[in-house]
């Protein structure tokens, strides 16, 4: 009774004021009991170099996270993410003595609802950094330090609810990524991004895994939910299964229910799969008429679209049939700790091309004209398909959680 009683305290203290970690002072490993502290790695010392997370136990909502790089007596290079491994902060170098500030918006959740319902999440899912009651902080790079992290409620911010399947879902664990987890880098402390999707999910059994029930318990006036869906809908066998049935019933039940809240609702049309034809210079067809349909319903309906479909595409054939494989999760075996054999997914993004195609994302808000572009952050450089980034460019430091097993849906 006395545990329960702190931790309803230490919930309602967080919930009405900002909490203030000083991470130059020695801090307890995460427990229960503490309510905060080092996590899942060893406690960083002064003279360590390795990845560390930091955990504060909040209810579910939007937290405005501030934390300030750097170190007094040693050069650093701070990566920062949060939960499963969202991108918040980009790799950050601070000389000797230099410290540099940055604030973002983390969303937190867990699969409660209400008394009677919960998110019905999949087994994989559980001890996910997504679902658990914590609010994980990853600091990540060559050299990561930290001197201070302020974690304070968020009731202001607008929310981006994403909805979807493989190619969407916050990837927990290497070498899988997905753009859901890459877009936050480019908003500013006015905006959340709140990824529900999962892989293997198609538009239907998202709604019946209550994810949208969540997602509209959570969601306020103004704010937005993108649907990403195709993929694995394309490949339903049931009764009314069918682009013109299931599928577009399915995507007319996200639009009248997010309006109701006073919602914006935006639709994504999939991601192409790696699928050359025979001439390996050009992407073949492979979803069927299901981008198809999702247009359809947007004509309708009134909906906007981002035309993910056409731009994956043209980042495919620009890298090329033997580049393209590059933004995705194909590496020979050993490239991992425990990968005995060839990954080869031409469906399933890898860091590189999951940044690439939030960009693509961020691209189609400001192609639509969406108010939220206001709140992108001064870095923001804009994007073309067309002309990707350089592969040999990109560098990302890979949490220390790794599954060489497939992500459901292909």
């Amino acid at each position: 009774m006395k545990k329960l009683l702190f931790m309803a305290f230490v919930g309602l203290a967080l919930n009405a004021n900002a909490q203030t970690w000083d991470l130059t002072q020695e801090q307890p490993r995460y427990s229960d009991a503490t309510g905060y502290g080092y996590d899942f790695t060893a406690s960083p010392t002064k003279k360590s170099t390795s990845p560390f997370y930091f955990s504060v136990k909040v209810p579910d909502g939007n937290y405005k996270v501030t934390v300030t790089v750097g170190a007094k007596k040693k050069a650093a290079q701070t990566v920062v993410r949060a939960e499963s491994r969202r991108l918040f902060v980009e790799n950050t170098p601070t000389k000797k003595g230099q410290f540099k500030t940055f604030s973002f918006i983390v969303n937190k959740r867990s699969p409660y609802i209400n008394e009677k319902m919960n998110v019905r999440i999949k087994d994989r899912e559980k001890g996910a950094l997504n679902w658990d009651d914590k609010l994980t902080l990853e600091f990540n790079g060559p050299c990561p330090a930290v001197k201070e992290i302020k974690i304070e409620p968020d009731h202001a911010a607008t929310t981006v609810f994403l909805c979807g399947n493989s190619t969407v879902v916050d990837q927990d664990k290497e070498p899988w990524a997905s753009w859901g987890q890459m877009i936050p880098c480019w908003f500013t402390d006015q905006v959340a991004i709140s990824n529900h999707a999962e892989s293997g999910l198609t538009a239907s059994s998202f709604i019946a895994q209550n994810r949208l029930e969540k997602i509209l318990t959570m969601m306020k006036a103004g704010d937005y939910v993108i649907c990403e869906f195709g993929h694995n809908d394309q490949k339903e066998k049931s009764p009314g299964s069918g682009a013109y049935y299931n599928f577009a019933f399915a995507l007319k039940k996200f639009i009248d229910q997010v309006r109701a809240k006073g919602g914006t609702i935006i639709f994504a049309t999939p991601t192409q799969r790696r699928a050359f034809d025979d001439s390996k210079t050009h992407i073949k067809e492979t979803h069927a008429n299901y981008p198809e349909a999702m247009r359809e319903v947007a004509k309708r309906e009134k909906v906007p679209v981002i035309e993910l479909h056409d731009m994956t595409r043209t980042f495919f054939e620009t890298l090329g049939f033997e580049n393209s494989k590059k933004g995705l999760v194909h590496y020979p075996a050993n490239t991992f700790p425990g990968q005995a054999k060839e990954l080869a997914d031409n469906t399933h993004f890898n860091p590189y091309g999951a940044y690439e195609v939030a960009k693509m994302i961020v691209m189609g808000m400001k192609e639509l004209n969406l108010p939220i572009v206001k709140y992108l952050r001064d870095n923001w450089v804009d994007y073309s398909p067309a002309q990707p980034d350089d592969f040999n460019q990109f560098v990302w430091y890979p949490a220390v959680l790794i599954d060489m097993l497939k992500p459901d849906g292909n």
